[in-house]
């Protein structure tokens, strides 16, 4: 199957699927949205304490109300939606950048190659990864967004890929196309990148889709346990860490609920249409 059947199976699924199609406009038109108003947010104006304005629910000069410096928490909102977005982005495309070429590279060759890097992924999955993480954060004195998400892709976002890829590239690499390649003199690079890679884009996307979904609460995850971004980082998982005061939990809803919201919301939307993508990558289900 060439990439465009892929691609169009893929859509087709999505298609007839009309929940996962309204998960994927919707969140088009949230990351859009967010990132458009961001870029027209003067960080520094939504940052500036506000002393008159301290804890005011949401009202008409504030939409969603103001936290306990005074700054307006839809400024915040949406750059904290943009940061976290960025976050889940970068470690699900560098994972799998790294995890696919991984895995491709020790299924195709197989033999001893396999081995050595199976063997190294497997020392790998059994180091304390988040405990890692945290030891990590709290060494390192000043860090942001990409130092944050470099170490998580580095430490753990491609292990998930690599081995699906792997699992994949060895089915692939015992097909006649493949074996046809090598008669003819094709080398090994060129098949894995323009033959093998093109017949496995509907299991990658599938995968980065339900991955996407995961690394969106990674960051909400670890802040919320005073493990995340660097304190002043506006992120969701900072608003959401409002809730743990009980103050805030029961009478200040407008400082962490539009973020929990967004967050349950956006990870719907992402699963819903990893769903129909997985429909789309199961062979048994294809109709070309």
């Amino acid at each position: 199957m060439n990439t465009t059947s892929a691609w169009k199976i893929m859509w087709r699924e999505i298609y007839n699927d009309k929940i996962a199609l309204i998960g994927l406009i919707l969140f088009c038109v949230i990351v859009a949205t967010v990132y458009i108003w961001a870029f027209l947010i003067d960080p520094v104006e939504a940052h500036t304490v506000n002393l008159r304005a301290m804890r005011n629910p949401p009202c008409r000069e504030f939409w969603l109300g103001t936290d306990s410096a005074g700054r307006p928490m839809l400024e915040q909102f949406i750059l904290s939606a943009r940061n976290s977005f960025s976050i889940a982005f970068l470690i699900t495309l560098g994972g799998a950048a790294i995890g696919i070429t991984f895995g491709l590279f020790a299924g195709f060759y197989g033999g001893h190659v396999d081995n050595v890097l199976m063997r190294l992924m497997n020392l790998y999955t059994m180091i304390p990864t988040m405990m890692i993480v945290i030891v990590f954060i709290v060494l390192i004195p000043n860090y942001s967004v990409i130092t944050f998400s470099l170490l998580m892709i580095g430490l753990f976002a491609w292990l998930g890929s690599a081995s699906l890829i792997r699992i994949k590239a060895l089915q692939q690499g015992r097909l006649d196309y493949v074996a046809a390649s090598k008669t003819l003199g094709t080398p090994n690079i060129v098949i894995i990148f323009r033959e093998v890679l093109p017949n496995l884009v509907s299991i990658i996307v599938s995968s980065l889709t339900l991955s996407l979904a995961t690394n969106m609460g990674i960051e909400t995850g670890l802040t919320f346990l005073g493990f995340g971004l660097p304190f002043g980082t506006p992120s969701l998982g900072r608003l959401v860490f409002y809730a743990r005061t009980p103050a805030n939990l029961t009478g200040r809803l407008w400082l962490w609920l539009p973020a929990a919201l967004l967050i349950i919301i956006m990870m719907l939307c992402i699963n819903f249409v990893g769903q129909a993508l997985n429909r789309a990558a199961d062979a048994k289900k294809r109709t070309i």
